[in-house]
């Protein structure tokens, strides 16, 4: 088997190798994650094989150049069955593709992890906005999971149910197989009862309000919508999905709600709030009808990245000055989004959304989180939410 490219050096990670406190780096109010060496691991698919790796890669991976790939390839950066591979190597299904790369994760709010409860077999902790519960994506270490292991040692962690990366809150970890399966036996007998707070705008109407409207989701765009039924005859294609909202105080511009979720559909209580006309206050995807798709985010800069024109050379002059100024990690030449930290792409402004988790309740426990400071609009607001 051929040898990870590099020098003695580089140590190319794997999903073994787990995070550490020194993984990251605090800048500006943003958590970052140093940059490191990962082999990342595709097999074939049916509808890939008898592509060239080159094209492969060209045409299912957008976010580098051609260029980029046909110097991989023969810098042995791609692999096949880990083997170096010529560039016009056709690929058969099942096959092992790796690429090591010198990876970027995208940086998240600095905020620290608050555990609540750590209890034999559980765990509860308030999640920060803008952190993704566990490896997905671009993201790895800067995932709670990653987090907690790194800063407290905890491991293995069972996530009972899941935050979107925007929403912060209350999540619970089972520390065990056992209660984890006890957790999803309960969640599959619809046993447990969820409770939210947001931050809306306008004056939300008194008393409890039902919404029952069925959500679809969509995944290329990344948003989900509410599917009105006109007894057209049309079949719904959505899934069910039922929300009751109570609000807890006003100040005539913003109202803090109560939102209760009985089912638990993607973005179902931003969509169900901008379907009473109450969107969350500060929430771009819901807040009006113009958005821009997921699929088109953050990934112009990506692709139109550039590698040096020299395709039969594994080192690169496209390091900025600047790049000698930043001792915090070693720059790679082939690397297309060194010297910076975050990944080219990455929006620096994004904020956490004002949708946050409060409350699980389960047959025989219940576990809390504390509100937000978003969520205290007055005096009055903070009695009632403390009472």
């Amino acid at each position: 088997m051929a040898a990870p490219p590099g020098g003695a050096g580089i140590v190319w990670q794997t999903p073994a190798n787990q995070p550490e406190p020194h993984d990251y780096v605090f800048r500006n109010g943003r958590r970052y994650v140093r940059p490191y060496y990962f082999e990342f691991i595709s097999h074939v698919k049916n509808r890939w094989a008898g592509k060239t790796i080159v094209d492969l890669f060209t045409d299912e991976f957008k976010g580098r150049s051609r260029e980029y790939y046909v110097r991989a390839v023969k810098c042995g950066r791609l692999q096949v069955d880990g083997q170096m591979v010529h560039a016009d190597y056709i690929v058969k299904s099942s096959q092992k593709i790796s690429h090591f790369l010198h990876r970027h994760e995208p940086p998240v709010l600095a905020g620290d992890i608050s555990i609540l409860q750590n209890e034999v077999d559980v765990l509860t902790i308030c999640k920060p906005a803008s952190v993704p519960v566990h490896p997905c994506g671009q993201y790895r270490k800067n995932t709670v999971v990653g987090i907690l292991q790194a800063e407290h040692g905890l491991t293995p962690l069972f996530p009972v149910h899941r935050l979107d990366r925007l929403v912060s809150g209350l999540l619970i970890f089972a520390k065990n197989a056992n209660r984890a399966e006890c957790f999803r036996q309960q969640i599959e007998a619809g046993l447990l009862q969820k409770e939210y707070v947001a931050k809306v705008v306008g004056v939300f109407p008194d008393g409890e309000q039902t919404v029952d409207a069925n959500v679809n989701f969509n995944a290329r765009e990344g948003r989900s919508t509410v599917e009105i039924n006109d007894g057209a005859g049309k079949s719904p294609t959505g899934k069910q999905a039922l929300t009751r909202f109570q609000r807890i105080c006003t100040d005539g511009t913003h109202s803090i709600v109560l939102c209760k979720p009985v089912t638990g559909r993607t973005h179902q209580i931003r969509v169900h709030l901008k379907h009473t006309g109450y969107p969350i206050a500060n929430d771009e995807l819901y807040l009006s009808g113009n958005f821009c798709p997921r699929s088109t985010k953050g990934t112009s800069a990506a692709s139109a990245a550039t590698v040096p024109s020299d395709p039969d050379s594994c080192a690169a002059d496209h390091v900025s000055e600047d790049a000698e100024a930043d001792e915090e990690f070693d720059i790679d030449p082939m690397c297309t989004n060194c010297p910076n930290l975050a990944p080219i792409g990455y929006d620096g402004d994004e904020e956490g959304l004002w949708l946050h988790c409060v409350r699980y309740t389960g047959p025989d426990w219940s576990y809390e989180c504390p509100y937000p400071d978003w969520a205290f609009l007055d005096s009055v607001s903070t009695k009632k939410m403390k009472s």
